[in-house]
């Protein structure tokens, strides 16, 4: 039954991640998009903790942690975003819906493999600006896309206390963005449109430790290294000569066709280091620290030239308490309840002000009964930017639902 469930859940995903718009922030514009992946569910409803270990969940962000799994484990997730944008002059909503990850995890001995497809970035977004002049001037400026990743790992159980592991990623995608300005008084309109069709390699590296203090209490840490890595992309510019139709469409009256140079992306290198102590199956609770090289970074055109990048770190707190995990007359008791703070600057400057974000987390890990699997729930809060000179703030919602899904496979059948 479980495999049926994952079949269906795999077609689905394949037919609609590719498609998906997944956010809907003007800062999207700049670099690769917005980066949406955070981890999977539980783990966000953390913050995006990813030191601890789980024999039953799939952890997405250090793949050394695939040597504990004790189950085949499959994984889904998606999250409704609703978005308030705010700035001096103007505010605006936008929500969304998205998949977020699938991806399947096999325990082989001491050795854990994974595999699956993230979307990894995203670009989603719709301005428009009309002047207040004698001669009013309307703008608008969209883009659409994003940046995917196929990835595949292992993790190795090198001793009771330690395992490590790698990955590889291939990320591929398509961004187009559009710029159209008219004058009313004008009777054409002028329309630049931008593509790009992204394809490269990455490498992640990791390693994690645990060790009992007590007899009770066990301590966890973690590390995890990605190296950086190029994006390629090859770049197409047309200008197109734009009538309005009095249905509030465009007509193209003349498309003209303008060289622009292939770039390159660089993927920032990142450094993760974590930390937890707690009781297994009971209370867990723990801090991590991600280091990123955004400086590196740079826009998908070289006439892009309002933003620049600077170097990022990441803050987490989060942890998990578990009333009863073996109780069999309360179910309440043996729901994992889960929360997280989350502080980081982005990277992307901004009229010499660095765009942050902050964010607030709380989740539920509702087990399925009579299985190991469970849905898990996260409710997040928080808020991006900032309306300094006119730039933009964000206060987003977002609710994420993930369905882990983890049994015994591969067993050879005695009877039929």
């Amino acid at each position: 039954m479980i495999k049926k469930i994952v079949v269906s859940l795999s077609l689905l995903f394949s037919l609609t991640s590719l498609a998906q718009e997944g956010t809907s922030s003007p800062y999207s514009f700049y670099g690769i998009g917005d980066i949406k992946f955070k981890g999977s569910v539980d783990s966000r409803s953390m913050g995006g903790l990813t030191v601890f270990p789980d024999s039953i969940h799939l952890n997405l962000q250090n793949p050394a942690h695939l040597a504990s799994l004790k189950l085949t484990s499959f994984a889904v997730g998606g999250t409704y975003a609703n978005t308030k944008f705010q700035s001096e002059t103007a505010d605006g909503k936008a929500r969304r819906t998205t998949l977020d990850y699938l991806a399947v995890g096999i325990p082989v001995g001491k050795l854990g493999i994974g595999f699956g497809l993230i979307p990894y970035s995203s670009i989603g977004y719709k301005i428009q600006t009309l002047t207040e002049e004698d001669n009013p001037t309307f703008s608008r400026y969209s883009g659409v896309g994003g940046v995917n990743k196929v990835f595949a790992g292992a993790g190795y159980k090198i001793t009771n206390h330690l395992n490590i592991g790698a990955s590889i990623q291939y990320n591929f995608g398509t961004i187009e963005t559009n710029n159209l300005r008219y004058l009313e008084s004008v009777q054409y309109g002028t329309r630049e449109n931008n593509f790009s069709d992204l394809q490269g390699f990455n490498l992640d590296f990791g390693l994690s430790y645990q060790r009992k203090l007590t007899e009770k209490l066990s301590l966890f840490s973690s590390v995890t290294y990605s190296p950086e890595s190029k994006l390629k992309l090859d770049n197409s510019r047309t200008i197109d000569l734009i009538q309005f139709l009095s249905t509030g469409t465009t007509s193209v009256i003349q498309r003209e066709d303008i060289d622009v140079a292939n770039t390159e992306i660089k993927i920032p290198s990142k450094w993760s280091f974590g930390t937890g102590i707690g009781e297994m199956k009971k209370w867990m609770f723990g801090g991590e620290v991600t280091l990123i090289n955004n400086s590196v970074m740079s826009n998908r055109f070289n006439d892009i030239d309002d933003a620049v990048f600077e170097n990022s770190t990441r803050y987490v707190l989060g942890g998990y308490f578990i009333p009863n995990y073996n109780s069999y007359s309360g179910y309440f008791k043996r729901i994992v309840y889960r929360a997280g703070l989350r502080y980081e600057n982005t990277g992307l400057v901004l009229q010499n002000k660095s765009i942050t974000d902050a964010a607030m987390n709380v989740g539920f890990g509702l087990p399925l009964s009579g299985t190991f699997s469970n849905i898990n729930i996260n409710f997040e809060y928080g808020k991006r930017g900032t309306t300094y000179y006119n730039l933009v703030e964000e206060n987003y919602f977002n609710i994420s639902i993930g369905l882990s899904l983890s049994d015994k496979w591969f067993i050879k059948r005695k009877f039929d």
